[in-house]
């Protein structure tokens, strides 16, 4: 079973040496016990968090099941979420969603049978200036508009190491 290893709490201990108090750490904190958790954000991973930054175990679970960026169930190695919002949604995003359903035989919200993609989506990735945006893992592409862009996602994700998480690559931005 998971924990927040050394170098979770490390990166822990880190990002609250940047904050005036503890709970302001929190969402990050959260973050990488996701990651420590093999991207899955379990009641036992918020325990450990709420513990370790000295927070009410409530508080923190509030929070947690508030913001959909954690996984509060398993995930692919390669979780696939695609903004369907307004600015998405006129550049196409549906379309490229149904597309990505076709191409791994599921539907939105399901993961595939071998466990390597999850398709989910996603009210607003903050990329409206470049929309379609499609956010795997911690990469956020954007400007993606066509089934071949999508298709050359998805043949990236499926040459991917064997050992990467489904929040590999945080903090990447990528253009196809």
């Amino acid at each position: 079973m998971p924990t927040l290893n050394d170098s979770a709490r490390a990166q822990i201990d880190d990002i609250v040496s940047r904050y005036p108090n503890k709970k302001a750490a929190l969402l990050p904190a959260l973050w990488v016990a996701q990651e420590a958790y093999n991207g899955q954000l379990t009641r036992e991973a918020q325990a450990e968090v709420a513990d370790y930054l000295d927070l009410p175990r409530a508080e923190v679970e509030g929070v947690a099941t508030y913001y959909t960026m954690y996984n509060k169930e398993a995930v692919g190695k390669h979780h696939i979420e695609v903004c369907h919002n307004v600015s998405c949604m006129i550049f196409g995003a549906d379309a490229l969603i149904h597309h990505i359903e076709h191409e791994l035989d599921i539907v939105a919200g399901e993961t595939t049978a071998d466990g390597v993609f999850t398709l989910n989506r996603a009210e607003c990735l903050g990329a409206c200036c470049n929309a379609v945006a499609i956010q795997v893992g911690g990469t956020y592409f954007e400007n993606v508009r066509t089934k071949e862009q999508v298709d050359k996602i998805l043949t990236e994700l499926r040459m991917a190491p064997a050992d990467i998480t489904p929040q590999a690559g945080l903090g990447n931005l990528r253009t196809v």
